[in-house]
């Protein structure tokens, strides 16, 4: 790993790239009768992924970057669920057959704050209103504080056989630094629950760059986490953008680590997790040999999308509640941010979406490229132009932040074949930004580059 390149590059702002155009870009242009239309539209063979968004917690997370509210009371969490249960009979509807569904992830806050019975409602209503494979990953993200063992019960109930569990850190200063105080025995208490009810796939997120965290403590951290054997690890730099997320304010900027600490505290994760036999997926993701992101990974199948590096192939990803996403082949919608008013559309029989992003053939192309290089660390220009009708020699030519990259290093260009050095993939995300010529560099809406 070059810690020179660290210093060059990693203060630089840039997106994540689980779409593009990012989410900045999105537009209220396209709106409620653009998405109703979309979907109409959807080819007669097209299969899809359920995103469900969440966006309530019992505490705030001074880290966190999610769209998420603090609740009390339980009646609050149970009027939303009746609106998203609105919601999936309306989106179904609108498309006018049962399609096939793949993958279903719910996000948050934390989904889990739902009552059990309310939680196996909302699975009964999707399978009601799509074709659920009996092969689809349903997934679940789970704060281990607050899971019951009848929650678990209703995941197992209803098929879900993968749970996504937010551990951060176990270093008891980063923790109350952080306001999240979780004791490793709470996590593995949690892990012990879903594996005696069967839900198998388990994934931890950890987070580097936290105030007070040290490689020590980060590595303390992967050794406490491997003694639970998860199957992935989602291993993210901390965001801190306290203009956006007025919560991030009570942690203290003197207590942050620097770029070319956060890029040791990173390369120190990932060196001890790949020496415990898992293998690194893109940026960000670790898996075991034998799971089935490994194997995409192998195979060149790896895709990504708002919930990070997937096996998903599908091209429609239908987003339900509060900010939720979604993605179709014409482009981008996004719901209603506030919860009031996203619950107001859909009781009115209105899908509340209030904008997106048509998407253009150079952005279709555009997204080709990026996701290769995000999801492989090299693109073939010319197999990818091909298909889009395009030039690799123009594309490469509008791509000027490339020549600093080439020179310094970072990028090798074969004929049109396009590669980043091995001791330079932390900074995949600063080649896929040669490509976003959507860019703004003066905007500080993103996490920086290391």
């Amino acid at each position: 790993m070059r810690t020179d390149l660290a210093a060059s590059y990693g203060e630089e702002r840039l997106p994540r790239y689980t779409s593009y155009p990012t989410a900045p870009h999105f537009s209220p242009e396209i709106g409620a009768g653009t998405y109703s239309r979309w979907l109409s539209e959807l080819p007669s063979g097209a299969s899809a992924s359920l995103y469900l968004h969440v966006p309530f917690c019992r505490e705030m997370c001074w880290y966190c970057g999610c769209h998420t509210q603090i609740v009390r009371r339980d009646e609050l969490v149970a009027a939303y669920q009746r609106a998203l249960l609105s919601e999936i009979a309306l989106v179904a509807d609108t498309i006018g057959r049962r399609i096939k569904v793949e993958h279903i992830h719910f996000g948050g806050g934390t989904p889990t704050i739902m009552a059990p019975e309310a939680f196996a409602e909302l699975m009964a209503a999707m399978r009601h209103a799509f074709v659920v494979l009996p092969s689809a990953e349903i997934a679940v993200e789970i704060d281990p504080r607050t899971l019951t063992g009848e929650m678990v019960e209703a995941m197992r109930l209803s098929g879900v056989n993968r749970a996504s569990l937010g551990v951060q850190s176990f270093d008891p200063v980063v923790q109350r630094a952080i306001n999240r105080v979780q004791s490793r025995e709470q996590t593995a208490s949690v892990v012990g629950m879903l594996r005696q009810a069967g839900i198998g796939g388990i994934n931890f997120d950890l987070i580097y760059g936290l105030p007070h965290q040290t490689i020590a403590s980060c590595l303390d951290t992967v050794r406490r986490s491997l003694e639970l054997a998860p199957d992935r690890f989602s291993v993210f730099g901390y965001a801190h953008v306290p203009g956006f997320k007025k919560h991030q304010r009570m942690i203290s900027e003197a207590h942050l680590p620097d770029g070319l600490t956060r890029h040791d505290q990173a390369c120190a994760i990932a060196n001890a997790l790949k020496e415990a036999g898992y293998v690194q997926i893109g940026l960000d993701h670790f898996a075991r040999p034998d799971d089935a992101m490994a194997v995409a990974c192998e195979k060149g199948t790896l895709r990504r999308n708002f919930q990070g590096y997937t096996t998903d192939k599908g091209e429609v990803l239908l987003g339900f509640g509060a900010s939720a996403i979604g993605h179709l082949p014409q482009g981008y919608v996004q719901n209603e941010v506030q919860v009031g008013a996203y619950q107001q559309s859909i009781a009115s029989g209105r899908l509340a979406t209030t904008k997106g992003y048509g998407l253009t053939e150079d952005d279709r192309l555009r997204a080709d490229i990026i996701e290769r290089i995000m999801c492989e660390f090299g693109a073939d220009l010319a197999d990818i132009c091909a298909r889009h009708g395009a030039e690799p020699g123009a594309m490469l030519q509008s791509a000027s932040r490339l020549k600093s990259l080439i020179s310094d290093g970072v990028v090798r260009l074969d004929g049109d074949r396009l590669a980043v050095a091995n001791d330079s993939r932390f900074l995949v995300r600063s080649v896929a930004a040669a490509f976003d010529a959507h860019l703004d560099p003066g905007k500080q809406l993103h996490s920086r580059a290391v």
